[in-house]
């Protein structure tokens, strides 16, 4: 009888440590990759494009499952491919929609010939005039700038001015260095 309580004992060793650990660390590793591929994008921001709602070196999250439920809207932040520069992902904020015609002159937007300008509460600075510029968003595509006008190399003057909906990766949802902030 001692003996099969002498190999019970020896059964239950318990693991070691190392293992639970690996454990964790493997557990940690596959729900980042899952988070990170599927549902958020995470993105610094390195420019003072869009000052003052986004500063220079702030970090943000995005979800990417936004636009699978509903459409980009304009005023939306997004993180992209930039269009120019496949490789690189950009932050701005969409302005003009599939079909829209952008003008932009004596400093404001105007959207489908209003002559009202665009209301913009995000511009904590005027946009200083420049020669007039006009736009017409093709289908599928979104016109984006950035919110320090001044400041900003976006739609206006990139190459390809237009950000396709399947360039896309993320709508922005908050700031999360320095501090959490909500961004709209």
């Amino acid at each position: 009888m001692s003996d099969s309580k002498q190999t019970t004992n020896e059964a239950k060793k318990p693991r070691p440590a190392w293992l639970d650990w690996l454990q964790i660390f493997a557990v940690a590793a596959v729900l980042a990759f899952v988070l990170n591929t599927f549902l958020i994008a995470n993105a610094r921001v390195p420019t003072g494009s869009m000052i003052t709602t986004i500063m220079p070196g702030d970090r943000v999250i995005g979800s990417r499952l936004s636009y699978r439920f509903e459409d980009p809207a304009r005023g939306d932040i997004i993180i992209f491919h930039a269009p120019d520069e496949p490789e690189t992902l950009y932050v701005k904020r969409i302005i003009g929609l599939p079909g829209d015609k952008v003008t932009i002159r004596d400093g404001h937007v105007y959207l489908n010939d209003s002559e009202t300008p665009l209301e913009e509460s995000y511009i904590k600075e005027p946009m200083k005039p420049a020669a007039l510029q006009e736009f017409q968003v093709p289908e599928g595509a979104y016109f984006c700038m950035g919110d320090n006008r001044n400041g900003s190399v976006d739609a206006r003057y990139w190459k390809n001015h237009y950000v396709y909906r399947d360039k896309i990766v993320a709508k922005v949802l908050f700031r999360y260095w320095p501090g959490i902030k909500a961004l709209k």
